[in-house]
């Protein structure tokens, strides 16, 4: 009789390149020891970052004001209905884009006298809805106050004077006009600006120190050898600093 064999399964060998070598994860308490030991160059980093651009603003930051006006959207009929509110409300887009319009922009840079085309206006000037009502909100940002003001109430009278034309209803009605008391500055403090210079000179730095850290494969101590090249650590030769007379 023949004798029955048992098939014994291959075994498979994975190669050593296959396999996840340890060494090569990150260790992130080291990397932050690392860090952490360089915490007066990072503080250092810090200051100069700060004071550059505390510089930065003294000298060439200029102020910037900020001037609004708006109008309210509506009929002035003595007796407002449901309906005369909703058609407001459709409407009211379509007034703020007259208002930025070609046609607004130029009159008002003729009226004023303005040294500028209406591209450089329209980037002066933002038209917004608040909270989808029926007030419409004309908002002029420059670096010179007076004519920040006067460009936003020509702004709001053309403005108003050509949805009368376009629309052909009554004309919007005036909630506030620009006012020198209710312009704002709006440039961003010397204290703002050196503390996104000191964040900026952590971030930097630290970034320095962790690409440093990550791209050296120079062996410092006996546990770098034992850790990477998986070698026994036969003999240590000391090094002594010689002593000048």
């Amino acid at each position: 009789m023949a004798k029955e064999t048992k098939e014994i399964p291959e075994k498979r060998v994975v190669p050593t390149s296959a396999a996840q070598n340890p060494d090569d994860v990150i260790n992130i308490k080291e990397l932050f020891w690392t860090v952490a030991a360089r915490w007066k160059l990072i503080v250092l980093a810090m200051l100069i970052g700060a004071l550059l651009l505390g510089i930065y603003h003294a000298l060439f930051v200029q102020p910037s004001y900020q001037a609004d006006a708006s109008i309210f959207i509506t009929n002035n009929d003595s007796v407002i209905t449901v309906s005369d509110l909703q058609i407001s409300s459709e409407l009211t887009e379509d007034y703020a884009k007259i208002i930025k319009s070609r046609t607004v922009l130029k009159q008002v840079i003729k009226e004023m006298d303005l040294d500028m085309d209406f591209k450089q206006l329209g980037k002066l000037v933002a038209v917004s809805n608040p909270e989808d009502s029926h007030i419409i909100t004309i908002t002029v940002t420059c670096g010179d106050m007076e004519l920040c003001r006067n460009i936003a109430n020509s702004l709001m009278n053309i403005g108003i004077d050509r949805i009368y034309q376009v629309i052909g209803s009554s004309e919007p009605t005036v909630i506030d006009y620009s006012e020198a008391e209710a312009v704002e500055e709006i440039t961003p403090g010397l204290l703002n600006y050196m503390e996104k210079g000191a964040l900026l000179g952590i971030a930097l730095v630290c970034a320095l120190i962790c690409v440093r850290y990550l791209t050296d494969t120079t062996l410092k101590t006996e546990d770098d050898i034992r850790k990477y090249l998986r070698m026994p650590v036969l003999s240590i030769v000391p090094y002594f600093e010689e002593k000048k007379d």
